[in-house]
């Protein structure tokens, strides 16, 4: 139990820190990714990245037995 809670905390660290890097691009384009009006563009950024980011650690450790 105690590694496929590990896995779980690796697994949500990845999601996260690769949502919260998305944000860079609020900053490189903040009229078209905002707060305001650009927020479903901001919301699908985040959303992929943090898809991207959990299927690379899921390539690198993958479900434990």
């Amino acid at each position: 139990m105690d590694k496929l809670k590990v896995w779980l905390k690796g697994l949500l660290a990845a999601t996260i820190s690769a949502a919260a890097s998305s944000i860079t691009v609020y900053v490189s384009d903040p009229e078209k990714f905002n707060f305001d009006s650009g927020w479903d563009n901001l919301l699908s950024i985040i959303a992929i990245s943090a898809i991207v980011g959990a299927a690379l650690y899921l390539m690198k450790s993958p479900v434990p037995d």
